[in-house]
C-alpha cells in the first residue's frame, strides 16, 4: 500500500514510525512532515489544507489511503472533499467528515450530543454576545473556578479556567464582544468545574465496532507543578495507574458505547480516531471534551504501545473488518517529555541547530517541530521533539527520557522534570 500522512508534528512522526513497520506498506509519504519523519517516508512540502495540492499528490503518487493527523483539515471537510470528487472518491481518509469532526469542531454540538446520549459531563450553557447578560447571570450561579470555552478551534488556546466571578465576566465579555478569540468565539460553553483528575482515552472505530486504544495522561502547564501557561502538551504517560480495568469498562459502558450509538443515531459516519478527554470524579469518569484525531504527545506513548500492525487496523476502519483485527498492547509503562524552545508558549525562535541528537540510546525520539538543512536538523516550533521510553514503572521510563533529554543539544531548550511524578504514588 502507498500511504500519506498529513501533519507535521510528533503525532504524525509517532504515526509513520509505526506505519514504517508494516509489511503491507509499499511506500510511505508524510506531508508536510518533519526532519524526523523523513527518515520513515518522503516528505511532500504541501499544506494539510492545501485539498487541491493533497489531490494531485495522491493521484501521482497512486495513494491507496490517507490518515489525517490534525483537526484542522478534518473539521474544514478533508473526507468529504474527497468522496465528493470523482478520482479520490474510493481513497478511504482515516478522520471523520465534517459532521463527526463537529465533536471537536462545536463545543457547542459535543456538549448537545452528550446531553442527548446521556454520557456524563459537566452542567453547561451556550451563550452568544446578545445573551450576555445571561452568561453573567449563569457564572454568579456556579461556584468558582469557572470554565469558559469558545465554540469553535482556537489553536489550543479556547479554553479559559478562571478563579475570580469578575475575571470570568470581563474575558466572557472579551469572547463575545470584543471577539478575542474571532468567529471561534461567537458562542462561548461555560460549563461547571470538574474536581479529580485528567486522563484521555483513546478509541480507532469504523463506524460500527471499535478498538480501545492504551489510555494516557497528558501535561499541558509549562511550568513545573502543573503552573504557568497551557501549552500543546509538555509530556505524557501510559498507561495510567488509577484507569485499571473496572475503570476503562465503565468508560467503555457509560461514555464509549453511547458516543458510537449516538453518532449512527445522527446518521454520521464516523471512522477514525475519537479522543476522548476525561475526568476521574471519584472513581466515575466524567467527558471534558471529544477531539477527532489523536492527541499529541499522547499519541507518542500510545502509539508505541501498540504491538498489532497499525496499518492493518486502520485498513479495518476504511473497510468497516475492524471488528475482524487482532489488537494488542505492551503492558511496559511508556513516559514522553517533550523539548521545547525557550520562551514556548509565548515568543520563541525558530532555525536553531540541533546537535547529539543520536545520543539517545534507550528512547524513542520524535520530532514535533524541526526542519532539515541540508545536513543540519534545526528547530521549527514550540515543541520541538517528544523523547519516549519505556520502562516497568513510571519512574524507570520517565527518567531514561529524562536522560535522554539532557543529552540532545539546541539553544534554549527547556523540558518539564516533574513528568508522571503526580501518578507515581497513586
Amino acid at each position: 500500500m502507498n500511504v500519506l500522512i498529513l501533519g507535521s508534528g510528533g503525532r504524525e512522526h509517532a504515526f509513520a514510525w509505526k506505519i514504517a513497520q508494516s509489511k503491507q506498506l509499499q511506500n510511505l509519504y508524510i506531508a508536510p512532515g518533519n526532519a524526523g519523519t523523513a527518515n520513515c517516508g518522503t516528505n511532500v512540502n504541501i499544506s494539510i489544507n492545501d485539498f487541491e495540492a493533497i489531490k494531485n499528490l495522491v493521484w501521482e503518487k497512486d495513494i491507496d489511503m490517507v490518515l489525517v493527523g490534525p483537526e484542522d483539515p478534518l473539521v474544514k471537510g478533508i473526507h468529504d472533499y474527497f468522496l465528493q470528487d470523482e478520482v479520490l472518491k474510493d481513497i478511504p481518509v482515516i478522520g471523520p467528515k465534517k459532521d463527526g469532526a463537529q465533536l471537536e469542531g462545536s463545543k457547542d454540538f459535543s456538549k448537545q450530543f452528550m446531553q442527548k446520549y446521556r454520557v456524563p459531563t459537566a452542567k453547561y450553557a451556550t451563550f452568544t454576545k446578545n445573551e450576555i447578560e445571561s452568561g453573567y447571570e449563569f457564572l454568579q450561579d456556579l461556584n468558582p473556578p469557572y470554565v469558559l470555552k469558545a465554540d469553535g478551534l482556537a489553536a489550543g488556546k479556547g479554553v479559559l479556567i478562571l478563579n475570580n466571578l469578575e475575571e470570568a465576566k470581563n474575558e466572557l465579555k472579551n469572547m463575545l464582544v470584543d471577539a478575542k478569540f474571532g468567529e471561534a468565539g461567537a458562542k462561548v460553553v461555560i460549563e461547571e468545574f470538574l474536581h479529580g483528575i485528567e486522563l484521555s482515552v483513546f478509541v480507532l472505530t469504523d463506524g460500527k465496532s471499535y478498538k480501545i486504544l492504551p489510555a494516557a495522561k497528558d501535561y499541558k502547564r509549562i511550568g513545573e507543578g502543573d503552573t504557568g501557561l497551557n501549552t500543546g502538551g509538555m509530556g505524557a504517560v501510559s498507561p495510567v495507574p488509577f484507569a485499571d480495568e473496572a475503570f476503562i469498562k465503565k468508560v467503555e459502558e457509560r461514555v464509549i458505547k453511547p458516543t458510537i450509538e449516538g453518532l449512527n443515531k445522527e446518521g454520521i459516519d464516523y471512522r477514525g480516531f475519537i479522543f476522548i478527554g476525561l475526568m476521574n470524579c471519584n472513581g466515575n469518569p466524567q467527558v471534558i471534551e471529544y477531539n477527532c484525531r489523536m492527541g499529541d504527545p499522547e499519541t507518542e506513548v500510545v502509539i508505541p504501545r501498540i504491538e498489532s500492525d497499525l496499518l492493518d487496523l486502520l485498513q479495518g476502519v476504511a473497510t468497516q473488518t475492524l471488528h475482524m483485527k487482532t489488537y494488542s498492547a505492551i503492558k511496559e509503562i511508556a513516559a514522553t517529555v517533550v523539548l521545547v524552545s525557550g520562551g514556548y508558549p509565548g515568543e520563541y525562535e525558530k532555525g536553531k541547530e540541533v546537535t547529539q541528537l543520536h545520543e539517545p540510546k534507550d528512547s524513542l525520539v520524535f520530532h514535533s517541530g524541526t526542519k532539515s538543512d541540508e545536513d543540519k536538523v534545526l528547530t521549527n516550533g514550540g515543541r520541538v521533539f517528544a523523547i519516549t521510553s519505556f520502562g516497568n514503572s513510571i519512574e524507570e521510563a520517565v527518567n531514561k527520557s529524562f536522560a535522554s533529554a539532557d543529552k540532545i543539544k539546541y539553544d534554549g531548550k527547556y523540558y518539564r522534570k516533574d513528568i508522571g511524578r503526580d501518578l507515581m504514588n497513586l
